[in-house]
């Protein structure tokens, strides 16, 4: 199995992430929140199984993210992007009059700073050199 991490693989993780995210919740009417909460939508299985599904991508994205960038990273990467919806508020790109633009954004850096989670280990690799334990093969 090749372990080869390049741009592609990292813009497979973020439109992996995307999808997830957005396809949990999204301001249209067109997200499993939406979907579920709708009036004319009986929960049963197909509802419940999607909901399974969704559950699943979130544990492995999140699980991944909080083992290669702990609480730290994570903290760190939301203030990164945290001044970034401020650069772009304040440079009259984004109004936080908007609320669905805003929804957007931030639907699309979590998604970002799940795919850095999923990614970090490649990315400190070439950085650094360095391996993590559960990079090393027997």
């Amino acid at each position: 199995m090749s372990n080869q991490f390049n741009a592609v693989s990292f813009l497979g993780r973020c439109v992996f992430a995307l999808a997830l995210v957005c396809g949990t919740y999204n301001p249209t009417d067109y997200s499993y929140v939406s979907w579920v909460l709708a009036e004319d939508t009986t929960f049963g299985p197909v509802p419940a199984l999607v909901g399974v599904v969704l559950l699943i991508g979130w544990i492995i994205f999140l699980r991944a993210t909080f083992l290669s960038l702990g609480w730290l990273g994570i903290i760190l990467g939301a203030a990164l992007f945290g001044c970034v919806v401020w650069l772009l508020v304040d440079l009259g790109w984004l109004s936080l009059d908007s609320g669905s633009a805003v929804t957007w954004v931030a639907l699309i850096l979590i998604a970002l700073i799940l795919a850095v989670g999923m990614s970090w280990s490649h990315i400190r690799r070439r950085l650094t050199g360095q391996f993590d334990v559960d990079d090393i093969e027997d």
